[in-house]
């Protein structure tokens, strides 16, 4: 991933360095089992713990000549050992320990986006709080529907982070495995015994039944984790570009002192956050594809994953965790403009009521639905410039016989609505709080 969108907290999950650390991690783990088993000599396993250390140029020197990363890998860590070298990457294959490596890494990874992902739910679960009453336009079709508020809205983006977070977790755990059943996963040589071991001792589950790799779809499951994360941003993202459009006027993403929304206009103030998260969420999404595309390898395996896999694990990650900290950033600096909001619920002369309109015609008028629809439809359909729905229907003497007009004045009022949104509210954040939203 370009500098631009990395984080400093995932970027150095996946430096070339500590790729290899994680390598190490597991050789080490395998020479301790091994050493206990007296399949290598203790002060074997001592010295390939205590002497063990990371050289990366010598890595890459050493690959010019192997073409074989691991192999290099291996070559150059036993030459910090000494004469105990020969005991390291003793029976395994390459992909024992990169597979295995791979784990603790995104095991890592996660533990940060997932860490980021939970204080940005925090946050909106503030906004949710301080917006709840800001009753506010809902749309449809990108037509005014009924009114709602600015929290609620928030709410239903704040239910599906959580759905995220659970998501997230849950392909961290199926991943977390390790793979030491070598060449073809019979376990020719190391036990299967042996591989639970080790995996108890690094904190990972073992792969039950293996080829020579760990199988594909775990990993499609962690890239569908991720676009499911992209996705998720990307629809707040879109809501909030369409609340800052100039003729919605809703909300406006922060704007530092000195900031400058466009060369030749210097009245512009542009969604560059929101648009900034739709666009990276696009690239986001479009990895699960490869990953799902690498699940059919030949026979035990072939290396056309391999490829690809070193370009999408830290991509995905390293803008998976952009795209959570750029959002974070974007709703805690949003100005909410509360008294446009109420302002544009009343807009179109207040058709957005004519729903509870309809029902009260029904209810009081006692007309049927259709008869009712019709009327309603007419004066809606109907309105000038500075007319409104709710003149209208006070302006229709027969109608009026059998309605009131404080009724009219209570619907109208926008107080129906907001006490039904408020009472669903409550019932959400119960919600959260039973724990309901992540075991469902």
């Amino acid at each position: 991933m370009i500098a631009r969108y990395q984080t400093p907290e995932m970027a150095a999950v996946f430096a070339q360095e500590k790729r290899f650390e994680y390598m190490l991690d597991v050789e080490i783990a395998v020479a301790k089992e091994q050493a206990k088993l007296g399949m290598i000599p203790t002060k074997a396993y001592e010295n390939i713990k205590k002497k063990s250390k990371i050289k990366v140029d010598r890595i890459l020197e050493i690959e010019k000549t192997t073409k074989h990363d691991v192999i290099a890998f291996v070559s150059q860590v036993a030459e910090t050992v000494g004469p105990d070298g020969r005991f390291i990457h003793f029976g395994l294959t390459s992909s024992d320990v990169l597979d295995s490596a791979l784990s603790l890494q995104i095991r890592d990874a996660f533990g940060v986006l997932i860490n980021d992902l939970q204080e940005l739910t925090a946050l909106m679960s503030k906004k949710v709080d301080k917006y709840k009453d800001s009753i506010c336009p809902g749309r449809t079709h990108g037509i005014f529907a009924e009114p709602t508020t600015f929290g609620f809205k928030l709410a239903g983006h704040l239910s599906e982070m959580h759905r995220v977070v659970e998501r997230l977790k849950q392909s961290r755990s199926q991943f977390s495995r390790l793979k030491l059943s070598g060449a073809v996963g019979t376990s020719s040589f190391l036990s299967a015994e042996f591989e639970k071991n080790v995996a108890a001792d690094l904190q990972l589950k073992p792969e039950p039944i293996a080829t020579q790799v760990i199988p594909r779809d775990r990993h499609a499951d962690v890239f569908t984790s991720l676009a499911f994360l992209g996705a998720a941003l990307e629809r707040l993202a879109v809501e909030l570009r369409h609340l800052q459009r100039s003729e919605v006027s809703e909300v406006i993403e922060g704007f530092s002192k000195g900031q400058k929304g466009s060369s030749a206009m210097p009245h512009k103030k542009n969604p560059i956050s929101a648009e900034n998260i739709t666009g990276l969420s696009r690239l986001l999404k479009g990895y699960m594809l490869t990953a799902f595309e690498n699940i059919p390898l030949w026979h035990e395996r072939d290396i056309s994953h391999s490829s690809n896999e070193r370009v999408m694990f830290p991509d995905a990650f390293i803008v998976s965790h952009y795209l959570v900290t750029r959002m974070s950033a974007l709703i805690a600096d949003v100005f909410v403009d509360t008294d446009r909001m109420k302002e544009n619920t009343q807009g179109l002369g207040g058709v957005m009521f004519s729903s509870h309109v309809l029902l009260y015609i029904i209810d009081k008028a006692g007309l049927s639905r259709e008869d009712a629809y019709k009327i309603v439809q007419a004066h809606a359909h109907s309105l000038k410039k500075g007319e409104t729905l709710k003149e209208k229907i006070l302006a229709d003497k027969n109608l009026m016989k059998k309605l009131s007009k404080k009724d009219l004045d209570h619907i109208f009022s926008g107080n129906v609505h907001l006490e039904h949104t408020l009472k669903r509210l409550k019932h959400f954040k119960q919600f959260l709080a039973s724990g309901n939203e992540t075991r469902n």
